[in-house]
Order: C-alpha cells, then sequence, then structure tokens
C-alpha cells in the first residue's frame, strides 16, 4: 500500500495553533482523499512544520452506473433537461422499456492525479485563527510558507500553488526538507523522513518532544533533591516551541525566594516559559527549568546566565507589585470596583461586590457557616482585581486575595483565596464552610445573572463559562454534602439581581418563574452530564429528579432506584408499573378520569388485596421518603409485586361492569410508585 507523507515548512508557527491546524490537516485532506484512502491520516506538528502521513491505495476506482431518464413519451423539454443537467447529447442515451437510460461509464484515477488536484484547494483554503499575506501574492498562511514536500511511495507528487496570475511565491511540491537552523542547516532530500530529520537535530514527534522535556528536567531536578511542578500545559506549549529539547536549570536568588511561591510560577511561566521546581515537601526550590532549542558547545552556561539575569528582572518587577499592593490594603481597591464593569447588563465589580456579599450571608445559615465572616468574605473576594499584581497577572485573581487578606484571618483569607474553585475536572473544591459559602454564591451569581440578561450557554459557545459554573455548584454541594433548597435561593436573588438592573437597562424581562425554572433545568442536565460520565443510567437520573430541587436527594433518590430496578423483583415491578401506566394513557384518551377506587366495588380478592397492598406500601413510603430513607422507600414499594402479578393474571381491566374501579386502582398505584420517582422515565 502506498505511503503518502505531506509535509509544510515554514516560519515560526504559534505553539497554541500547532495541534490544532495538524488535525485540520488530517481532517481536510482525509476528506479530498477518501476514494483512495485507507485508515486515518496520522498528523505531526512542530514549531516549523505540520504534516502527514498517511496510506493510500494506488488508484480510485469507481464502477459503472446507470441513471434512468425520463419517459419516452414525456415533453422534449423534460428529456433536454435530463440531457443538460448530466453534460451529454441525446446519442448517449438508450431506450430501455419505456424510459431513456444513460449508461455511465466507470472511471480510474491514480491516486497521485487525485493528490495533484486536491491539495492546492485545501492550502489556500487552510483555516487557521489568523493568517498573512507576505509579498504580492494573495495566498495566505499563518507565517510564510517554505517549502511542500510531497512523496507518493518515495515519488514526487507534483502540484504548485500558483493560481492565474498569482503566482503564490512560486511555491510547488518537491522533495526536500530542512533541519534544525543551527546545528543542521540546509536541504534535504527525503528518503526517510523521521531519520534524516533526528540526523539533523529535529524532533518531529511532539508527544516525544513533550516527554524528552519532562524526563529531562525531572533527572536535572532528581540530582539536586527536587521535584518539576506539574504543567502540562506549558511542557505542551514548550514542546511547540523547540525541536531540538535541551532542558537546563537556573538558579534564583535568594532575595525572591520570600514572593509567594504562586508569583514565582507564574512570573516564570508567562514571561518566560521556565518551570518551576520544589522541595519534596512542597516549599519552592531556588531553581528554575528553561528548555533550550540547541545544544550549545558549553554545556548551556551562557543560556542558563542569559536567563537568570532576564529571571532577575522579571521578579523584580513582581516584587514591586508585591510591595506596593501589601502597602495599600486589599479593602483600599473596593472603590476601583465601582470603575470596574463586569458586564454591559449587570453593571460593575462594585455593585457585583454588593450582590455576592448579601446572597454569601443568606446562604451561610444553610451552610454551616457564620453570616459574618461570609459576608466580609464576598466582600472582599473580587477586590485583587484591582491591584497591581492581578493587573499584569490576571491568572492570580483569588490568590493574591487570600494573601493580601491574612489579616483578616485565615477562615476569611481562605475563603477568598479559594472562592474561584472548582476551576476544572481536577481542581479540588472548597471544604471550609465559609469557602463553600462564598465560592457558591459567586457561581450562583454568575448563572442567576446571565440567564436573566439571556446570555445562556448554546451549543456553539460558552462565553461566560455558564456550564463550568454549574457543574461547579453540584460538585460542592455533592462532594461537601451540602444542602441547598435551589427553588428558593435562585428566585430570591433573582429579584436582587433585577433590582440592580432597573438602573441599567429598560428592556423587558422574562418573568422570574422562567428564568428560575430554566436555570434549575439547566443545573439538573449539568448533573445528568456528571453522573452519565461516572456511569450512571441516564433514564433513572431523569427519573430521580422529577421537580425535586435538593442535589443531595436527587443523588440519595437515584442510587435507592438504581438498586431496586437492577434486582429481578424490581424490573419485574416496574414493568407491571408500566402496564398499568399503558392502560391509564390509553384510557385517558376515551376520556377517564382517575379518582379514588371503591372498595366496595371490588368484585375479586386480587382487587382488594391489591389495594390493600397499595394504602400500606403508599402510606410506609411516605413516611420513608419523609425521613429521606429512599432505599426502605423502595423496599416498601417492591412489596407491590406480588399482589400486582396476581391482579394481572386473574382480573379483566376492561369488564365493562368494574372497568372504571379498576382503572382507578391502577391509578392509586402509579401515584404511589409516583412518590419515589417518575417511573415512566426508565427504561424497559
Amino acid at each position: 500500500m502506498p505511503d503518502l507523507l505531506l509535509e509544510l515548512l515554514t516560519e515560526e508557527i504559534p505553539a497554541r495553533m500547532q495541534a490544532r491546524a495538524a488535525e485540520d490537516l488530517c481532517r481536510l485532506v482525509g476528506e479530498a482523499l477518501k476514494p483512495i484512502a485507507h485508515g486515518t491520516p496520522q498528523g505531526f506538528h512542530g514549531p516549523r512544520r505540520i504534516g502527514l502521513v498517511m496510506q493510500v491505495a494506488a488508484r480510485a476506482d469507481t464502477a459503472a452506473k446507470e441513471e434512468r431518464g425520463p419517459r419516452v413519451n414525456a415533453p422534449e423539454a423534460a428529456l433536454a433537461g435530463f440531457l443538460k443537467k448530466h453534460g451529454v447529447e441525446r446519442e448517449a442515451l438508450t431506450q430501455q422499456g419505456d424510459f431513456w437510460v444513460l449508461v455511465k461509464p466507470g472511471s480510474s484515477m491514480e491516486a497521485a492525479s487525485l493528490i495533484t488536484g486536491a491539495l492546492p484547494d485545501i492550502l489556500w483554503n487552510f483555516p487557521w485563527p489568523k493568517s498573512m499575506r507576505w509579498g504580492q501574492s494573495g495566498f495566505l498562511w499563518v507565517r510564510p510558507l517554505q517549502r511542500i514536500l510531497c512523496l507518493l511511495d518515495g515519488a514526487v507528487v507534483p502540484f504548485s500553488l500558483a493560481r492565474g496570475d498569482d503566482a503564490a511565491h512560486g511555491l510547488a511540491s518537491g522533495n526536500v526538507t530542512e533541519g534544525h537552523r543551527v546545528h543542521g542547516p540546509g536541504e534535504i532530500i527525503v528518503t526517510d523522513h523521521v531519520a534524516q530529520l533526528r540526523a539533523r537535530h529535529v524532533i518531529v514527534d511532539a508527544a516525544e518532544r513533550a516527554a524528552l522535556i519532562r524526563d529531562g528536567i525531572t533527572q536535572l531536578a532528581a540530582a539536586e533533591g527536587l521535584e518539576i511542578v506539574p504543567d502540562e500545559g506549558l511542557l505542551a506549549e514548550v514542546a511547540g516551541l523547540v525541536e531540538w529539547p535541551v532542558p537546563l536549570l537556573g538558579r534564583i536568588d535568594d532575595a525572591f525566594m520570600d514572593l509567594p511561591a504562586e508569583v514565582m510560577r507564574t512570573s516564570m511561566r508567562v514571561n518566560q516559559r521556565y518551570f518551576a521546581l520544589r522541595q519534596p515537601d512542597g516549599p519552592a526550590a531556588a531553581r528554575f527549568a528553561v528548555v533550550a532549542n540547541i545544544a550549545a558547545t558549553d554545556g548551556g552556561a551562557a543560556l542558563v546566565a542569559g536567563n537568570e539575569r532576564v529571571l532577575r528582572a522579571r521578579l523584580s518587577d513582581a516584587r514591586f507589585f508585591w510591595d506596593q499592593d501589601r502597602r495599600a490594603g486589599l479593602e483600599s481597591f473596593l472603590p476601583k470596583l465601582d470603575g470596574v464593569v463586569f458586564h454591559a447588563k449587570l453593571g460593575t465589580q462594585g455593585q457585583r461586590v454588593a450582590r455576592l456579599e448579601r446572597l454569601a450571608r443568606m446562604l451561610a445559615p444553610m451552610l454551616g457557616a457564620d453570616p459574618n465572616t461570609a459576608a466580609r468574605a464576598a466582600k472582599l473576594c473580587k477586590a485583587d482585581l484591582a491591584s497591581g499584581m492581578v493587573g499584569e497577572f490576571p491568572e492570580l485573581q483569588g490568590v493574591m486575595g487570600g494573601y493580601y487578606a491574612a489579616g483578616e484571618g485565615a477562615v476569611i483569607a481562605g475563603a477568598i483565596a479559594q472562592h474561584y474553585r472548582p476551576m476544572g475536572p481536577g481542581d479540588a473544591v472548597p471544604s471550609e464552610a465559609v469557602a463553600a459559602t462564598v465560592a457558591l454564591a459567586d457561581k450562583i451569581d454568575q448563572l442567576v445573572g446571565f440567564f436573566d440578561v439571556d446570555e445562556k450557554p448554546t451549543g456553539s459557545g460558552d462565553p461566560f463559562a455558564l456550564r463550568r459554573a454549574a457543574l461547579g455548584v453540584i460538585r460542592i454541594l455533592r462532594e461537601g454534602a451540602l444542602r441547598l433548597p435551589l427553588r428558593d435561593v435562585l428566585p430570591h436573588h433573582l429579584t436582587y439581581v433585577r433590582m440592580t438592573r432597573a438602573t441599567l437597562s429598560a428592556e423587558a424581562m422574562a418573568p422570574a418563574e422562567e428564568i428560575v425554572a430554566e436555570l434549575l433545568a439547566f443545573l439538573f442536565d449539568r448533573l445528568r452530564v456528571q453522573l452519565r460520565a461516572e456511569g450512571a443510567r441516564a433514564d433513572i437520573i431523569t427519573a430521580a429528579i422529577g421537580d425535586d430541587d435538593d442535589i443531595l436527594r436527587v443523588l440519595a433518590r437515584a442510587e435507592a432506584l438504581r438498586a431496586l430496578v437492577e434486582t429481578d423483583a424490581g424490573a419485574a415491578l416496574l414493568a407491571a408499573c408500566k402496564r398499568a401506566q399503558n392502560i391509564l394513557r390509553a384510557e385517558a384518551k376515551k376520556g377517564f378520569a382517575a379518582g379514588a377506587p371503591e372498595a366496595s366495588a371490588f368484585a375479586t380478592e386480587q382487587e382488594a388485596a391489591l389495594h390493600a397492598a397499595i394504602l400500606a406500601a403508599r402510606d410506609a413510603a411516605a413516611a420513608q421518603l419523609a425521613a429521606e430513607d429512599f432505599s426502605a422507600a423502595m423496599t416498601s414499594l417492591a412489596a407491590l409485586r406480588g399482589p400486582l402479578d396476581a391482579f394481572f393474571d386473574g382480573v379483566l381491566v376492561n369488564d365493562p361492569t368494574h372497568r372504571d374501579n379498576r382503572l382507578r386502582l391502577l391509578s392509586a398505584l402509579v401515584d404511589a410508585m409516583h412518590q419515589v420517582a417518575d417511573l415512566s422515565k426508565i427504561e424497559a
């Protein structure tokens, strides 16, 4: 099977764009070459090149086929239209029975011809996030494109990017690439792409470069009794900046070691792409790792010295902000928030802080936190947005507030530092009561406000990270085993949000009940997503939610319901209950109105026995549900299986004499079951 190799050699591509570009190239080429493709294209990317390799067939063959046209006696206009559509003359048609038929012969195209025809359009229309022109050509690329390597089984697949009068810089495919700018400059006539580039100090595979960086820094750090601070995002970025990674260690001046570790890590990461190191027990180490793109003859000594000088300047800037902010004090930043817009329809950060303070005070008693402490933490939680350090490094919002609030006590400082959590699936949730209260207030205000101004997530975007906020609410409540009556909290806060909105917007507002219903549906949809990711059955989750607004209660109900339906008795009970629901649904269309069954009208022992079992199970389950003992409630309902089976085996429901009373008996059964969950949502 022939192998296709395509490489696009370019001036330095931004690291953040490389992986997506390789994916797009594989997707577009794979679609264009589908008639000859065998397997999926395998992409590669680096600072100066993106490309792919894929197996293809030697040629694309299509079988002959027939297209039936109009009837022989059809109007002449119909025949003319058919001929025009297919671009043929009348002589090309044959008559088969009452119809004209066009026989299209099969075709065969060599793989090279298909590739030659497809690639120029793909490259002219490549979807870079940002592109540039250079010279006189209209051809766009992320950075100037220098060479196109395109080989099929070692032979050049010839094509040019020229279009009409646009020579596109004379770019045409060939069999030449280039190695490392310093260690392997000059042309390489390709016969073994990966091996030849490695010999010229280029590692083609990004995953291999990342592994070399990780392993190299780990070994250097371990030699000094240190370890690397994990940072997969930085690792991927640096792997996109170097073709021949050479990890080196530098030293941080002791004068900066009293800066918060987060400040040093962020300054090194954001400004210089350095890796932070730490002691095995956690404190920051006075060392950093830098990854060079060359193997220097002096072992990297000059490189390290230069980077140490740069880092001193960067950390001096950070020192200035740290000292200046601490002298000012956290509360001094609050007035500045009145001039910072949070959202055009939701006011300033100052107005938002007022909402958070009020909401935290309301939530605190429900979550076991002191209201005054929670309100104070909420008042200060956004103050660091106006600080010099966060202005320089927005990534440190919250973190710096926690440091600057040290004089407020550990509880308030911790709540401020943690109120953005969880930031993602792997991030821990705040566990202390005040911290959890402020974090929930932050996320609930975000959700309520943006839903009220109709900035809800769509299938194509979530610019205000509302899905993450909803998952944050769910995780804090789940992992902290916290009870929160959302049906009370959401409308209460919505009212206050609208009080602040009244001065900002005169636009019509949706009914509050509609907004609250949408918010609850959104939150529980996120809960469903999370539980499904954990392996739970979607139908059981939906059945357990019903109209409940307590996440912990829904989770307990779902677990008890799962345990029931996964037993033989539970599955049989569910099937019988669904049978009853189907009967009632059909009869309702005929005008049947539910009501209480009359015990005196029962004509069989099975009816009386089922009625007695329903009353006993209903009352027992009601008491158990009130105590939130869902497992016991399920056990009580499971006792209905025997009487229900006997009823369906021995009683004719549609007996005209007793039909309505028997339907009411089944309705009582369904009502008893629905106390626990909406069983109609559960799949058989």
